[in-house]
């Protein structure tokens, strides 16, 4: 990557702040109850690290490299040892943009990534480790015009995906003058769809991963210097209660999940790995 689009990330982050949402949406200022922790160097295999799944546990973690990169998953420990490599069958890394796990340790694959605008179509890949079997799901969206490839911003574009009771979730970047992430909902499963968004929020960042928590009472959306939470009422997911947000200026942060119900582990595209600790 250029030293001119590093620089592009550095100022974006230093000037990420948590006051529109403040006033926008009524976050709560949590700064004070998050420590955020340097705890180790990805694997050089993982050097974009792009999306971030649990392992068996707290202590493993899987993910993938973004555009370009092998149809691989890697896993790792909190000290970013290299613990196995998983390549995913009848799969190609386009744009995998983020990734997701359900209850019964499959993988759900976010090809979802259009900077250029140059997709229509988007798939995610629902990758059976212990099979090592591969299935697609493919969606476009309903409000989605023609992609063009000289636009000058993208049409649609997703970087957040996350599963819930057998639903998948996706978060749009954010590209629009508007400033305004949509939510899309569709089933876990093979087939293809046509989305349309669920609900909508004003959020001064572009939103670049996504997860929820173990117990599903809440989730975050990370951006480019800021992670913001939501609380979840049964069974709804929607931006209805925003409970929190902080800064998290890291360069330039890709990926985001939960260790247990209020830790989460963050990378960058920089390989670093950081912890963030509820105090």
């Amino acid at each position: 990557m250029s030293k001119l689009i590093y620089l592009w990330f550095a100022v974006k982050t230093v000037f990420c702040t948590c006051q529109p949402d403040h006033r926008t949406n009524d976050f709560k200022k949590v700064k004070s109850h998050y420590k955020i922790s340097k705890i180790g160097k990805l694997p050089a295999v993982a050097s974009e690290s792009s999306g971030l799944a649990r392992g068996d546990d707290s202590t493993t973690f899987w993910t993938h490299n973004d555009s370009g990169g092998k149809a691989e998953l890697y896993e790792f420990n909190l000290k970013g040892d290299l613990l196995a490599t998983k390549a995913v069958p009848n799969a190609k890394n386009r744009d995998w943009e983020d990734l997701a796990k359900d209850e019964d340790g499959i993988f759900y694959i976010g090809d979802i990534g259009n900077n250029a605008s140059s997709a229509n179509t988007f798939e995610i890949y629902k990758f059976d480790v212990a099979k090592s079997q591969t299935e697609r799901i493919a969606f476009q969206y309903k409000d989605q015009k023609t992609a063009a490839k000289k636009s000058k911003t993208p049409i649609s574009d997703s970087e957040s995906l996350f599963h819930h009771k057998g639903s998948l979730y996706l978060l749009s970047k954010n590209w629009g003058r508007d400033k305004s992430v949509k939510l899309y909902k569709m089933p876990a499963k093979p087939g293809s769809y046509d989305l349309q968004a669920i609900d909508s929020i004003r959020i001064n960042a572009q939103v670049t991963s996504a997860a929820i928590s173990p117990d599903g009472k809440r989730f975050a959306l990370l951006t480019y210097g800021k992670v913001l939470l939501f609380e979840v009422t049964g069974d709804d997911i929607n931006f209805s209660k925003p409970s929190g947000c902080f800064r998290l200026s890291r360069k330039q942060t890709e990926a985001i999940t939960f260790l247990n119900n209020t830790d989460m582990l963050v990378t960058n595209e920089q390989g670093n790995i950081y912890r963030v600790t509820f105090r």
